[in-house]
């Protein structure tokens, strides 16, 4: 796990080393540059997972000199396709990176499909002066980039970009998106003029000042060729191994492993199936708690783990640490991210690093295969759960703007509904907006996260299943509720689902109002306050303060926008 950059074209001009510092944290083991000449230059921030030694370090070389890679994550099936080219390759590591350019040359862009990972990478022809770039089918690492006149550039975060010498002006109509009906983007945009993101299962090529963009990843297509099974113990049996292997394969690292942990079933699964695998009751495990029973999950948490012998890191988030934690994370995030269960699942990883744990496993990725979600069996198109009316305010944005945003528009390659509203949150809601929240807080205190339920096979095959075998008498995900069963009580595997939350409603109102207050004020005398109407900005917030708090993901996103533009 890494942080990558690197500049075609006219270089000189941009500040290459500040740029690389700025993701000084994504890899604080090693730091590389090489210059192409006068023509580019690439670098790379290392965290040594696989293979501790110097002799991974990058930019990465093929032996004859030609070719050039920067490589963030992981691929977890190197050691079986090193054996397939260990007669057309002599290896000099033991990394996975040597593996993946190994394999590039020899498939050229087909290599993607051989692939099971999370991964941003760029391979550098030196003769031919081109760049060939990818993005794991789901886009768990991220790959940002900017094309200019006569020079592209390309970084794991936004910040390098901007501390490159880009200039950094907000996007108004993501902004606006997100205000509107709470998108964090669609695949290819950022929250910023002039940087754009290569979405993932994508690639790109770049020569002679040329950019094209080619979508190598077909989700549905895969979705079509899995085979029907109508047998529900075929299924479980054929889920089951896939899981199996999916933590086995994730397992593959040169450094400690713990597990991150909620209350819920996917949490109870991963600790299940990972002890079943690993039989290592030594394995750390972390969780946080606020201190209030209405929402923390930290009795389930200690319920599950009563099975194990797995040591429990317990961290509290209190509402004074808030106002400087959010403006740390918002520095980290570059975007906008997902409140205060954010700023308390980034004390796992703050603690991790501390015990000098490097590698997180998650259990992120089920609800969107297994229809887990509420909204999945109603008539509601909501990506939010647990409101019963819309938690967006447009009335906050000023009319000027009312024919400048265009709702998004999602695909629906699917038959059915349900399946439609699964791959919407797949490549362009949940799934892509946790992956960014969890990537750069992970990555914040130099730690990787692993999510084994993201396997593509798995997520391909549990996509397919009948809808039978997910949803049964009002209870989903059964057939992941059935496999953990064999190894937990009905108690812990047929408990209903608890979101991830933390007592927001309650402090933004009340323990962080001020804070709140302060951070709204900003917004009022910025540069960006035309965007606003300001009248009705006072109006919800002080029917917030009155009890009109269902919902506060609208003051979340005022002062989430605050932090973020205001972070100078």
């Amino acid at each position: 796990m890494c942080g990558i950059a690197g500049i075609i074209g006219k270089y000189q001009k941009f500040d290459f080393s500040t740029m690389l510092k700025s993701q000084h944290h994504r890899g604080p083991d090693a730091k590389r540059v090489f210059k192409d000449e006068n023509y580019a230059i690439f670098g790379h921030n290392r965290l040594a997972i696989i293979d501790l030694s110097s002799n991974a370090n990058q930019p990465f070389l093929d032996p004859t000199g030609r070719y050039l890679i920067v490589f963030n994550g992981e691929i977890y099936n190197y050691l079986e396709l090193k054996s397939e080219l260990i007669i057309d390759y002599e290896f000099i590591t033991k990394s996975d990176t040597e593996v993946l350019l190994a394999v590039f040359l020899k498939y050229g862009a087909a290599c993607l499909n051989k692939l099971n990972g999370m991964f941003s990478f760029a391979i550098w022809d030196i003769k031919e002066k081109k760049l060939f770039a990818a993005r794991d089918r789901f886009g768990v690492k991220p790959f940002y980039y900017s094309n200019l006149s006569d020079t592209f550039m390309f970084s794991s975060e936004i910040k390098a970009i901007h501390k490159s010498g880009v200039e950094k002006k907000p996007n108004r109509e993501a902004w606006l998106n997100y205000f509107y009906s709470g998108s964090y983007g669609m695949p290819n945009e950022t929250f910023w003029e002039f940087i754009y993101q290569l979405p993932g299962g994508h690639y790109l090529e770049y020569t002679q000042n040329t950019l094209t963009i080619t979508k190598w990843y077909d989700f549905v297509n895969a979705v079509h060729n899995q085979p029907k099974i109508k047998d529900y113990e075929c299924a479980k049996t054929a889920y089951k191994a896939l899981l199996e292997d999916s933590i086995k394969l994730r397992f593959r690292a040169d450094v400690p492993i713990g597990i991150n942990v909620s209350g819920g079933l996917d949490s109870s699964a991963l600790i299940a199936l990972v002890n079943n695998y690993n039989h290592n009751t030594n394995i750390e495990t972390f969780t946080f708690y606020t201190g209030n029973a209405d929402y923390d999950e930290l009795p389930w948490v200690e319920q599950m783990l009563q099975h194990y012998q797995n040591p429990l890191h317990k961290m509290l988030l209190l509402s004074k640490e808030v106002p400087l934690l959010s403006k740390t994370i918002s520095n980290y995030q570059d975007e906008p991210y997902g409140g205060l269960p954010t700023l308390a699942y980034s004390k796992l990883f703050k603690e991790a690093s501390k015990k000098g744990i490097k590698v997180l496993l998650d259990g992120q990725g089920m609800d969107e295969q297994l229809a887990g979600y509420d909204y999945y069996t109603s008539s509601s198109q909501a990506t939010i759960q647990g409101v019963t009316k819309s938690p967006f305010r447009t009335n906050i944005i000023s009319s000027d703007f009312n024919d400048v945003v265009v709702k998004h528009q999602y695909p629906k390659p699917f038959s059915t509904e349900i399946e439609n509203l699964q791959y919407r949150d797949l490549f362009y809601t949940k799934i892509p907006r946790a992956l960014r929240f969890n990537d750069r807080i992970s990555m914040a205190y130099s730690t990787e996260l692993r999510d084994p339920f993201l396997d593509f096979r798995l997520v391909e095959l549990g996509f397919s299943l009948p809808i039978e075998f997910k949803i049964k008498n009002q209870q989903n995900k059964i057939i992941l509720r059935d496999v953990v069963s064999e190894y937990l009580p009905k108690s812990v595997s047929y408990a209903p689902k608890r979101a991830l939350q933390t007592p927001q409603r309650e402090w933004l109102a009340e323990d962080l109002k001020g804070f709140v207050e302060g951070q709204i004020s900003k917004i009022k005398y910025s540069n960006y306050k035309s965007w606003f109407n300001i009248v009705e900005i006072n109006r919800e917030w002080d029917a917030y303060l009155k009890g009109n708090n269902e919902s506060s993901f609208h003051i979340w996103q005022l002062l989430n926008f605050s932090l973020i533009m205001n972070d100078d």
